[in-house]
Protein backbone atom coordinates (compact mmCIF):
# COMPACT_ATOMS: atom_id res chain seq x y z
CA UNK A 1 0.00 0.00 0.00
CA UNK A 2 2.49 2.20 1.05
CA UNK A 3 4.40 1.67 -2.22
CA UNK A 4 1.38 2.40 -4.50
CA UNK A 5 0.98 5.50 -2.50
CA UNK A 6 4.71 6.65 -3.02
CA UNK A 7 4.26 5.57 -6.74
CA UNK A 8 1.05 8.29 -6.78
CA UNK A 9 2.71 10.87 -4.86
CA UNK A 10 6.19 10.74 -7.54
CA UNK A 11 3.36 10.80 -10.61
CA UNK A 12 1.76 13.15 -9.25
CA UNK A 13 4.57 15.63 -8.72
CA UNK A 14 6.06 14.93 -11.84
CA UNK A 15 2.91 15.94 -13.40
CA UNK A 16 3.00 19.09 -11.67
CA UNK A 17 6.27 20.03 -12.73
CA UNK A 18 6.04 19.39 -16.05
CA UNK A 19 2.59 21.65 -15.78
CA UNK A 20 4.95 24.55 -14.23
CA UNK A 21 7.69 23.92 -16.75
CA UNK A 22 5.39 23.81 -19.80
CA UNK A 23 5.18 27.91 -19.66
CA UNK A 24 8.60 27.95 -19.56
CA UNK A 25 9.38 26.10 -22.40
CA UNK A 26 6.56 26.99 -24.78
CA UNK A 27 5.83 30.62 -23.79
CA UNK A 28 10.23 31.12 -24.29
CA UNK A 29 10.44 34.33 -25.58
CA UNK A 30 12.70 34.56 -29.04
CA UNK A 31 15.46 36.89 -29.74
CA UNK A 32 15.27 39.19 -32.41
CA UNK A 33 18.17 39.15 -34.32
CA UNK A 34 19.43 41.85 -36.94
CA UNK A 35 22.19 41.06 -39.38
CA UNK A 36 24.30 44.47 -39.48
CA UNK A 37 26.80 44.07 -42.80
CA UNK A 38 28.84 46.61 -43.73
CA UNK A 39 32.80 47.36 -44.30
CA UNK A 40 34.26 47.00 -41.15
CA UNK A 41 37.71 47.08 -43.23
CA UNK A 42 38.19 47.86 -46.91
CA UNK A 43 38.35 51.41 -48.75
CA UNK A 44 34.96 52.22 -47.14
CA UNK A 45 36.55 51.67 -43.51
CA UNK A 46 35.87 55.01 -42.13
CA UNK A 47 32.40 55.17 -43.63
CA UNK A 48 30.91 51.77 -42.16
CA UNK A 49 32.75 52.40 -38.61
CA UNK A 50 30.77 55.42 -38.36
CA UNK A 51 27.39 53.50 -39.29
CA UNK A 52 27.96 50.68 -36.68
CA UNK A 53 28.82 53.19 -33.75
CA UNK A 54 25.52 55.12 -35.14
CA UNK A 55 23.95 52.01 -35.37
CA UNK A 56 24.08 50.77 -31.87
CA UNK A 57 23.64 54.59 -30.45
CA UNK A 58 20.39 54.53 -32.05
CA UNK A 59 19.60 51.19 -30.50
CA UNK A 60 20.07 52.07 -27.08
CA UNK A 61 18.23 55.86 -27.53
CA UNK A 62 15.46 53.98 -29.29
CA UNK A 63 14.92 51.05 -26.24
CA UNK A 64 15.00 53.50 -23.59
CA UNK A 65 18.59 51.55 -22.89
CA UNK A 66 17.22 48.60 -22.68
CA UNK A 67 17.93 46.98 -26.27
CA UNK A 68 14.91 45.57 -26.00
CA UNK A 69 11.56 45.54 -27.99
CA UNK A 70 8.01 43.83 -26.84
CA UNK A 71 9.80 41.81 -24.28
CA UNK A 72 11.91 40.45 -26.95
CA UNK A 73 16.09 41.37 -26.86
CA UNK A 74 17.63 42.80 -30.13
CA UNK A 75 20.72 41.20 -30.77
CA UNK A 76 22.94 42.59 -33.48
CA UNK A 77 25.08 39.89 -35.52
CA UNK A 78 28.12 41.95 -37.15
CA UNK A 79 30.11 40.76 -40.22
CA UNK A 80 32.24 42.97 -42.81
CA UNK A 81 31.71 42.36 -46.50
CA UNK A 82 35.19 44.38 -46.98
CA UNK A 83 33.26 46.29 -49.78
CA UNK A 84 33.39 43.27 -51.98
CA UNK A 85 30.26 42.75 -53.59
CA UNK A 86 30.87 38.78 -53.81
CA UNK A 87 31.39 38.44 -50.28
CA UNK A 88 28.51 40.65 -49.19
CA UNK A 89 26.18 38.35 -51.08
CA UNK A 90 27.37 35.49 -49.61
CA UNK A 91 27.21 37.14 -45.80
CA UNK A 92 23.60 37.74 -46.42
CA UNK A 93 22.65 34.60 -47.22
CA UNK A 94 24.58 33.31 -44.31
CA UNK A 95 22.52 35.65 -42.48
CA UNK A 96 19.07 35.05 -43.20
CA UNK A 97 19.74 30.95 -43.40
CA UNK A 98 22.40 29.79 -41.18
CA UNK A 99 21.93 32.46 -38.18
CA UNK A 100 18.18 32.74 -38.91
CA UNK A 101 18.46 36.35 -38.49
CA UNK A 102 15.13 38.21 -38.43
CA UNK A 103 16.37 41.65 -40.54
CA UNK A 104 19.34 42.89 -42.15
CA UNK A 105 20.89 46.17 -42.07
CA UNK A 106 23.80 47.71 -44.59
CA UNK A 107 26.30 47.95 -46.73
CA UNK A 108 28.06 50.33 -47.24
CA UNK A 109 29.12 50.49 -50.87
CA UNK A 110 26.60 50.55 -53.89
CA UNK A 111 28.09 48.01 -55.62
CA UNK A 112 28.05 45.23 -52.23
CA UNK A 113 23.85 46.76 -51.64
CA UNK A 114 23.10 45.75 -55.76
CA UNK A 115 24.52 42.38 -55.18
CA UNK A 116 22.77 42.14 -51.95
CA UNK A 117 19.39 42.79 -53.06
CA UNK A 118 18.24 39.48 -54.81
CA UNK A 119 19.39 38.07 -51.67
CA UNK A 120 16.88 39.72 -49.57
CA UNK A 121 14.11 38.53 -52.48
CA UNK A 122 15.40 35.02 -52.48
CA UNK A 123 14.75 34.61 -48.63
CA UNK A 124 12.07 36.83 -48.58
CA UNK A 125 13.97 39.25 -45.73
CA UNK A 126 13.71 42.84 -45.53
CA UNK A 127 17.23 44.38 -45.97
CA UNK A 128 17.02 47.72 -44.37
CA UNK A 129 19.85 49.83 -46.63
CA UNK A 130 22.08 52.24 -44.73
CA UNK A 131 24.13 53.87 -46.57
CA UNK A 132 24.43 52.91 -49.42
CA UNK A 133 23.27 55.72 -52.31
CA UNK A 134 23.27 54.53 -55.47
CA UNK A 135 19.22 55.18 -57.05
CA UNK A 136 19.56 52.15 -58.59
CA UNK A 137 18.60 50.61 -55.14
CA UNK A 138 15.22 51.81 -54.57
CA UNK A 139 15.16 52.05 -58.49
CA UNK A 140 15.13 49.63 -61.15
CA UNK A 141 17.46 46.56 -59.12
CA UNK A 142 14.76 47.67 -56.41
CA UNK A 143 12.09 44.41 -55.14
CA UNK A 144 9.71 45.02 -52.37
CA UNK A 145 12.17 43.57 -49.41
CA UNK A 146 14.39 46.86 -49.57
CA UNK A 147 13.93 49.64 -47.57
CA UNK A 148 16.37 52.37 -47.26
CA UNK A 149 17.02 55.16 -44.66
CA UNK A 150 20.26 56.29 -46.34
CA UNK A 151 19.57 59.13 -48.89
CA UNK A 152 19.90 58.22 -52.77
CA UNK A 153 21.63 59.85 -55.22
CA UNK A 154 18.60 61.79 -56.35
CA UNK A 155 18.65 64.03 -52.87
CA UNK A 156 22.24 64.21 -53.03
CA UNK A 157 22.03 65.76 -56.60
CA UNK A 158 18.89 67.56 -56.42
CA UNK A 159 20.27 69.38 -53.14
CA UNK A 160 23.42 69.79 -54.99
CA UNK A 161 21.98 71.52 -58.12
CA UNK A 162 19.85 74.18 -55.32
CA UNK A 163 23.50 75.86 -54.59
CA UNK A 164 24.82 75.74 -58.47
CA UNK A 165 21.68 75.85 -60.84
CA UNK A 166 21.82 79.78 -62.22
CA UNK A 167 21.77 81.01 -64.86
CA UNK A 168 25.32 81.61 -66.64
CA UNK A 169 27.47 78.59 -64.63
CA UNK A 170 29.21 75.78 -66.87
CA UNK A 171 29.51 72.71 -64.68
CA UNK A 172 32.04 69.67 -65.25
CA UNK A 173 31.26 66.54 -63.30
CA UNK A 174 34.26 64.85 -61.60
CA UNK A 175 33.31 61.64 -60.13
CA UNK A 176 34.38 57.38 -59.43
CA UNK A 177 33.34 55.05 -62.15
CA UNK A 178 31.28 53.06 -60.09
CA UNK A 179 27.87 52.73 -59.21
CA UNK A 180 27.96 55.63 -56.68
CA UNK A 181 29.36 57.97 -59.00
CA UNK A 182 27.72 57.20 -62.28
CA UNK A 183 24.37 57.09 -60.63
CA UNK A 184 24.91 60.49 -58.75
CA UNK A 185 25.66 62.16 -61.89
CA UNK A 186 22.97 61.04 -63.56
CA UNK A 187 20.55 62.20 -61.21
CA UNK A 188 23.10 65.55 -60.78
CA UNK A 189 22.66 66.02 -64.63
CA UNK A 190 18.95 65.46 -64.33
CA UNK A 191 18.32 67.81 -61.73
CA UNK A 192 20.17 70.60 -63.67
CA UNK A 193 17.87 72.77 -65.29
CA UNK A 194 19.12 76.24 -65.97
CA UNK A 195 23.13 76.01 -65.74
CA UNK A 196 25.01 73.92 -68.65
CA UNK A 197 27.06 70.89 -67.98
CA UNK A 198 30.05 70.34 -70.53
CA UNK A 199 31.97 67.53 -69.24
CA UNK A 200 32.07 64.34 -67.57
CA UNK A 201 35.14 62.98 -65.98
CA UNK A 202 35.02 59.83 -64.33
CA UNK A 203 38.31 58.04 -62.76
CA UNK A 204 38.76 55.05 -61.04
CA UNK A 205 37.25 54.41 -57.76
CA UNK A 206 40.73 53.83 -56.07
CA UNK A 207 42.49 56.91 -58.17
CA UNK A 208 45.23 59.02 -56.42
CA UNK A 209 46.59 60.63 -59.51
CA UNK A 210 44.15 63.06 -60.68
CA UNK A 211 46.00 65.23 -63.15
CA UNK A 212 45.56 63.70 -66.51
CA UNK A 213 41.36 64.02 -65.49
CA UNK A 214 41.77 67.61 -64.26
CA UNK A 215 43.02 68.69 -67.27
CA UNK A 216 40.32 67.17 -69.07
CA UNK A 217 38.07 69.38 -67.01
CA UNK A 218 40.35 72.22 -67.54
CA UNK A 219 40.56 72.47 -71.14
CA UNK A 220 36.17 72.00 -71.36
CA UNK A 221 35.98 74.75 -69.28
CA UNK A 222 38.84 77.47 -69.60
CA UNK A 223 37.20 79.30 -72.39
CA UNK A 224 33.82 78.90 -71.09
CA UNK A 225 32.15 82.60 -70.20
CA UNK A 226 30.72 83.35 -67.00
CA UNK A 227 30.74 81.27 -63.65
CA UNK A 228 32.73 77.74 -64.27
CA UNK A 229 32.48 75.04 -61.95
CA UNK A 230 33.63 71.26 -61.63
CA UNK A 231 31.46 69.52 -59.31
CA UNK A 232 33.10 66.79 -57.46
CA UNK A 233 31.38 63.32 -56.44
CA UNK A 234 33.70 61.25 -54.47
CA UNK A 235 33.40 58.60 -51.93
CA UNK A 236 36.22 56.97 -49.64
CA UNK A 237 40.22 57.11 -50.41
CA UNK A 238 41.77 59.58 -52.68
CA UNK A 239 41.96 63.05 -52.60
CA UNK A 240 39.87 64.82 -55.92
CA UNK A 241 40.48 68.14 -54.21
CA UNK A 242 44.35 67.98 -55.19
CA UNK A 243 43.20 69.00 -58.88
CA UNK A 244 42.68 72.88 -57.60
CA UNK A 245 47.09 72.29 -57.11
CA UNK A 246 46.95 72.65 -60.37
CA UNK A 247 45.74 76.41 -60.40
CA UNK A 248 42.05 76.74 -61.07
CA UNK A 249 41.94 80.40 -60.12
CA UNK A 250 44.24 81.41 -63.10
CA UNK A 251 40.95 80.25 -65.29
CA UNK A 252 38.37 81.13 -63.64
CA UNK A 253 37.86 77.74 -62.24
CA UNK A 254 35.53 76.92 -58.88
CA UNK A 255 35.26 73.64 -56.81
CA UNK A 256 31.96 72.31 -55.25
CA UNK A 257 30.88 69.16 -53.59
CA UNK A 258 28.39 67.56 -51.18
CA UNK A 259 29.58 67.03 -47.44
CA UNK A 260 31.42 63.80 -46.64
CA UNK A 261 32.43 62.87 -43.28
CA UNK A 262 34.89 65.42 -41.22
CA UNK A 263 37.89 64.43 -41.41
CA UNK A 264 37.49 64.50 -45.30
CA UNK A 265 36.02 68.09 -45.06
CA UNK A 266 39.00 69.54 -43.72
CA UNK A 267 40.28 70.19 -47.34
CA UNK A 268 37.13 72.63 -47.82
CA UNK A 269 38.55 75.23 -45.20
CA UNK A 270 40.48 75.85 -48.73
CA UNK A 271 37.97 77.26 -50.43
CA UNK A 272 35.89 79.67 -48.17
CA UNK A 273 32.37 80.55 -50.00
CA UNK A 274 32.15 76.97 -51.30
CA UNK A 275 28.45 75.64 -51.61
CA UNK A 276 27.06 72.25 -51.88
CA UNK A 277 24.71 70.33 -49.69
CA UNK A 278 24.80 67.76 -47.07
CA UNK A 279 22.82 64.64 -45.89
CA UNK A 280 24.37 65.98 -42.24
CA UNK A 281 26.68 68.45 -39.75
CA UNK A 282 25.85 67.97 -36.33
CA UNK A 283 25.14 71.65 -35.99
CA UNK A 284 22.43 72.04 -38.65
CA UNK A 285 19.82 69.90 -36.56
CA UNK A 286 17.97 71.32 -33.64
CA UNK A 287 16.21 68.52 -32.39
CA UNK A 288 15.65 66.50 -29.74
CA UNK A 289 17.17 63.10 -31.21
CA UNK A 290 20.18 64.98 -32.26
CA UNK A 291 20.82 66.56 -29.58
CA UNK A 292 21.05 63.73 -27.43
CA UNK A 293 23.03 62.02 -30.19
CA UNK A 294 25.51 64.99 -30.13
CA UNK A 295 25.78 65.34 -26.08
CA UNK A 296 26.53 61.21 -26.09
CA UNK A 297 28.59 61.09 -28.60
CA UNK A 298 31.06 63.49 -27.30
CA UNK A 299 30.85 62.04 -24.25
CA UNK A 300 31.95 59.25 -25.27
CA UNK A 301 34.05 59.51 -28.00
CA UNK A 302 35.69 63.42 -27.02
CA UNK A 303 34.08 64.17 -31.04
CA UNK A 304 30.87 65.27 -32.50
CA UNK A 305 29.15 62.83 -34.24
CA UNK A 306 29.69 62.53 -37.91
CA UNK A 307 27.77 62.36 -41.37
CA UNK A 308 27.16 58.20 -41.22
CA UNK A 309 27.19 57.93 -37.66
CA UNK A 310 23.41 60.10 -38.12
CA UNK A 311 22.74 57.45 -40.83
CA UNK A 312 23.16 54.27 -38.77
CA UNK A 313 21.40 55.80 -36.16
CA UNK A 314 18.24 56.70 -38.20
CA UNK A 315 18.30 52.91 -39.45
CA UNK A 316 18.07 51.72 -35.84
CA UNK A 317 15.32 54.14 -35.38
CA UNK A 318 13.79 53.00 -38.22
CA UNK A 319 14.13 49.42 -36.96
CA UNK A 320 12.96 49.99 -33.75
CA UNK A 321 9.56 52.16 -34.43
CA UNK A 322 9.14 49.30 -36.94
CA UNK A 323 9.04 46.81 -34.35
CA UNK A 324 7.47 48.82 -31.85
CA UNK A 325 4.23 48.59 -34.89
CA UNK A 326 4.30 45.63 -34.94
CA UNK A 327 4.79 44.45 -30.99
CA UNK A 328 7.83 42.64 -31.83
CA UNK A 329 6.36 40.31 -34.48
CA UNK A 330 9.45 39.70 -36.96
CA UNK A 331 6.78 38.09 -39.81
CA UNK A 332 8.45 39.78 -42.96
CA UNK A 333 4.66 40.60 -44.12
CA UNK A 334 3.29 42.62 -40.91
CA UNK A 335 7.29 44.69 -40.87
CA UNK A 336 6.42 45.75 -44.95
CA UNK A 337 3.01 46.83 -44.16
CA UNK A 338 4.22 48.79 -40.53
CA UNK A 339 7.17 50.45 -42.57
CA UNK A 340 5.52 51.01 -45.63
CA UNK A 341 4.55 54.97 -45.22
CA UNK A 342 5.81 54.85 -41.89
CA UNK A 343 7.35 58.10 -40.26
CA UNK A 344 9.99 57.89 -37.87
CA UNK A 345 12.21 60.33 -35.64
CA UNK A 346 16.33 60.94 -36.43
CA UNK A 347 19.01 63.22 -35.74
CA UNK A 348 17.89 64.92 -39.19
CA UNK A 349 14.27 65.14 -37.88
CA UNK A 350 11.09 63.13 -39.31
CA UNK A 351 11.66 60.81 -42.11
CA UNK A 352 9.04 58.71 -44.35
CA UNK A 353 9.62 55.64 -45.90
CA UNK A 354 7.68 56.68 -49.63
CA UNK A 355 5.26 53.36 -50.48
CA UNK A 356 6.18 53.14 -54.26
CA UNK A 357 9.64 52.11 -53.27
CA UNK A 358 10.64 52.75 -49.59
CA UNK A 359 13.13 55.54 -49.92
CA UNK A 360 13.10 57.40 -47.13
CA UNK A 361 12.05 60.58 -47.66
CA UNK A 362 14.42 63.17 -45.70
CA UNK A 363 15.86 67.06 -45.40
CA UNK A 364 19.01 68.08 -46.68
CA UNK A 365 21.36 71.00 -46.42
CA UNK A 366 22.58 73.70 -48.13
CA UNK A 367 25.56 74.62 -47.08
CA UNK A 368 28.37 77.26 -47.23
CA UNK A 369 32.10 77.27 -46.27
CA UNK A 370 32.59 80.54 -43.68
CA UNK A 371 34.65 82.99 -45.18
CA UNK A 372 36.57 83.09 -42.54
CA UNK A 373 37.98 78.68 -42.61
CA UNK A 374 41.00 78.11 -41.19
CA UNK A 375 43.03 75.06 -43.21
CA UNK A 376 43.49 72.37 -40.97
CA UNK A 377 40.80 72.93 -38.74
CA UNK A 378 37.23 70.97 -38.95
CA UNK A 379 35.20 71.80 -41.43
CA UNK A 380 33.58 75.23 -41.00
CA UNK A 381 30.54 74.91 -42.53
CA UNK A 382 27.31 77.34 -41.99
CA UNK A 383 23.85 76.34 -42.78
CA UNK A 384 22.24 78.55 -45.78
CA UNK A 385 18.95 76.83 -46.02
CA UNK A 386 17.43 73.15 -44.82
CA UNK A 387 15.80 72.01 -48.07
CA UNK A 388 12.62 69.69 -47.40
CA UNK A 389 11.73 66.81 -48.46
CA UNK A 390 9.08 68.65 -49.95
CA UNK A 391 11.53 70.97 -51.71
CA UNK A 392 12.57 68.25 -53.73
CA UNK A 393 11.09 66.51 -56.74
CA UNK A 394 12.54 62.70 -55.92
CA UNK A 395 11.80 60.64 -58.92
CA UNK A 396 10.27 56.90 -58.25
CA UNK A 397 12.70 54.40 -61.10
CA UNK A 398 11.47 51.44 -59.59
CA UNK A 399 9.58 49.51 -62.14
CA UNK A 400 6.45 48.27 -59.60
Amino acid sequence: MYRRTLARRIALFSSLACVLAAPLAFGQVKDIKIAHIYSKTGPLEAYGKQTSTGFMMGLDYATGGTMMVAGKKLVVIEKDDQGKPDLGKSLLAAAYSDDKADIAVGPTSSGVALAMLPVAEEYKKILLVEPAVADSITGDKWNRYIFRTGRNSSQDAISNAVALDKPGVTIATLAQDYAFGRDGVRAFKEAIKTAKIVHEEYLPANATDFTAGAQRLIDKLKDQPGRKVIFILWAGAGNPFKIADLDLKRYGIEIATGGNILPAMVVFNQFPGMEGASYYYYGFSKNQTNLWLVTNHYLKYKSPPDFFTAGGFSAAMALVTALKKTNGDTATEKLIAGMEGMSFDTPKGTMTFRKEDHQAMQSMYHFRVSPGARPGAMADLHLVKEIKPADMNIPIRNKR
